[in-house]
């Protein structure tokens, strides 16, 4: 029997922290190339953050004085507060072990001591694994832990930059659409006259946009949230491009954000999209990306892969995906479990 030890890690120690993240991105990028794992000054960023809106919990697998698997628990503190966040990973030479499962068991076990009745997780695997991802040793983790499929997505990547041409004709078949509507961008900081609800809409995409069978609740996105996470970017190294479409009174009823990691040369990751249900039908999606995806391109000409995500079922902005030249490169789906002795979902 092995003597595995599994310790919280203080977030602030950086030799620890290091040897989370060298097991994490060893276990991301093992025989996936399509994996996008975050930098070490990324995650740094992250788990050192007062938990304005977020609780992060990083611990590690010990076997023989050597980390050999680690975990994570994100617990949402504003809104969500039935579900918890969980990850583990495996050393690439230390796998079926069972050392991923006990940290699970682990994470688990926590999440439905604070009161979560749900456990979630997000899984990556190929592209030719099919929907469900069968094979993959990921997704075979979390099934046997009896885990079921919620919501199914697809990584789609953009060879960049995306020719001018297309850019203008996209904006000028938008354009009779949506005269009663302005549009406005920035770069890291949103402006005060927007920000509230700027924040509003935001909160409200994990509900708007497809979620399949996920346990999931409008988030609360208030000014200082926007700031937080803002500054959280900022010390992350990452660049966040937005454009917005407004209504005549100025309220954002639109948006889209492009994020540029200084950390991972040459990739952005094209985030949120989202337009207001009141306000759909004015071509304001295709819109506010086109004119982002025009505003990166004149500002970043190091970048030349921009990756996304969306939902199976999200045909809509598939089709505006395609159009802009985004093809199929990876799967993600998210997984959930309900969990013994936690809080009422």
């Amino acid at each position: 029997m092995d003597d595995l030890e599994i310790r919280v890690i203080d977030p602030f120690d950086e030799a620890q922290l290091r040897a989370w993240v060298e097991v994490y991105r060893l276990a991301e990028e093992c025989e996936r190339p399509f994996a996008t794992p975050w930098a070490y000054e990324e995650l740094r960023a992250q788990v050192q953050a007062p938990p304005v809106a977020r609780e992060l919990v990083s611990l590690v697998g010990v076997l023989g004085g050597r980390v050999v698997a680690t975990g994570g628990l994100g617990l949402n503190l504003k809104d969500n507060l039935d579900t918890a966040d969980v990850l583990v990973h495996t050393h690439p030479d230390e796998h079926r072990k069972g050392f991923a499962r006990r940290l699970l068991a682990w994470l688990e076990n926590e999440a439905a001591a604070r009161g979560r009745s749900v456990a979630v997780a997000s899984l990556d695997y190929p592209y030719a694994s099919g929907p469900a991802g069968g094979g993959a040793p990921n997704v075979e983790l979390f099934r046997s832990a009896g885990y079921t499929p919620a919501l199914e997505e697809v990584q789609r990547s953009l060879a960049v930059p995306v020719d001018e041409a297309l850019l203008e004709e996209l904006a000028a078949e938008c354009r009779p659409h949506h005269g009663d509507y302005s549009f406005a961008s920035w770069v890291g900081h949103c402006p005060d006259e927007h920000v509230e609800s700027y924040g509003r809409l935001i909160g409200t995409l994990v509900t708007e946009a497809p979620s399949g069978d996920l346990v999931v609740e409008e988030e609360v996105y208030d000014a200082a949230r926007v700031r937080h996470e803002e500054e959280l970017s900022r010390q992350s190294g990452r660049s966040r491009y937005v454009t917005v479409a407004l209504d005549r009174t100025g309220e954002v009823v639109a948006y889209t954000e492009i994020v540029v990691p200084r950390h991972d040369p040459g990739k952005a990751f094209q985030w949120g999209t989202l337009v207001h249900p009141a306000h759909r039908g004015h071509r304001l999606g295709l819109a506010v990306k086109v004119a982002n995806q025009a505003a990166l391109q004149r500002q970043h000409h190091d970048v030349t892969r921009v990756i996304t995500w969306n939902a199976e079922v999200n045909d809509h902005m598939i089709e505006v995906n395609e159009r802009l030249g985004y093809v199929p490169s990876g799967r993600s789906a998210q997984w959930q479990k309900r969990l013994a002795g936690g809080g009422p979902a």
